[in-house]
């Protein structure tokens, strides 16, 4: 079997990691896009689409379409690997783009099957888009559980017991405006701005509301080597996502050994066992909720125990991977049997 994997695997976005890991243990000649420039990647599909088994689409892009459409004509099937859904979130962000839609839209289509990066995005995806739950299922994201080998002991080293982290900047889908109006809930029980909040991302529609508390310390847009520092220096990273596809930051506080309070709707919190409800925001826009979970884990902190329950065996690159490549091959299979 001859993967084309057509796809981001170098800008350092989320979906160009995921694809990148996947790429790193794929055989060696499976194929992938080598050019930059647009055309030289439309001549990439067209010649390399006809001797390929299957391809494997990853993230969003008009170049999809084009692949999709090639591949048609050679009777391809096509798997996509979809990282989040740009129509939904873009309206929660109140940003929308029809044509990102449109060209989202028309991917579900003409895609063979839909691998969805978590079991709950599946789920929503097939309540949200009913006409394709037939070839909706999960290839759930992987995780370095190499680094989750020295997260303990992170965990155990000194902290700022006032300082809360959370990422994302003004990006309305986190929801950062409501832990916002925890922590303020949490210092005026004390009487004082006891606990401080910072938060990096880039700008977006909650930037003036979030920078209006003065225990907020925004940043912005920061250095992954300045993101992992402050992950060191956190007592607790809050993710608040209304929408939230899988969730790397949880997941990368956890590597810093740094607790964490995660809302329901984070796929990432399928790859835990012994979840306890202080670790959970149930209603997202609930700040007594999230402020009375956040002093709990404050006070005892949940890092430890979830990295000991941590299924690392389950959850591994490698162990995705062998599924997503055996789901491809089932793929493969299907397709040259119905043309028989």
């Amino acid at each position: 079997m001859r993967v084309f994997v057509v796809g981001d695997y170098r800008t350092g976005t989320g979906p160009a990691n995921v694809t990148k890991e996947y790429l790193l243990r794929f055989p060696r000649d499976t194929r992938r896009l080598i050019f930059s420039s647009k055309i030289l990647r439309a001549f990439e599909i067209i010649l390399k689409v006809p001797v390929s088994s299957v391809l494997l689409i990853s993230g969003h892009s008009k170049q999809n379409l084009l692949a999709l459409k090639w591949a048609g004509v050679w009777h391809k099937p096509c798997a996509f690997l979809m990282h989040g859904c740009v129509d939904h979130e873009n309206a929660i962000n109140e940003c929308p783009d029809e044509d990102m839609s449109r060209v989202e839209r028309k991917t579900l289509e003409l895609s063979t099957a839909i691998f969805a990066v978590s079991r709950h995005f599946a789920g929503w995806l097939k309540t949200n888009y009913p006409e394709y739950s037939h070839k909706i299922s999960a290839a759930v994201n992987g995780v370095d559980v190499g680094l989750m080998d020295e997260a303990y002991d992170h965990a155990l080293s000194p902290r700022d017991e006032h300082m809360i982290f959370t990422v994302g900047g003004g990006m309305p889908r986190k929801k950062i405006k409501h832990i916002c109006e925890a922590v303020k809930l949490l210092n005026d029980k004390a009487g004082e701005d006891k606990y401080r909040l910072v938060v990096i991302g880039d700008k977006g529609k909650d930037d003036d509301e979030i920078n209006s508390y003065p225990f907020v310390e925004n940043l912005g847009l920061v250095s992954s080597k300045e993101a992992g520092k402050l992950y060191d220096k956190a007592t607790l990273f809050i993710q608040n996502s209304c929408f939230e596809t899988f969730g790397l930051a949880p997941m990368e506080a956890l590597v810093h050994g740094c607790s964490i309070l995660v809302s329901k709707e984070v796929g990432a919190l399928e790859l835990f066992d012994g979840l306890e409800d202080t670790d959970i925001i149930r209603n997202w826009f609930d700040a007594a909720e999230i402020a009375f979970k956040a002093e709990k884990l404050l006070l005892k902190g949940n890092a430890g125990r979830l990295i000991t329950k941590f299924d690392k065996e389950s959850s591994s690159w490698e162990a995705r991977t062998m599924q997503l490549w055996e789901n491809l091959i089932t793929l493969t299979e299907e397709a040259r049997a119905g043309r028989r």
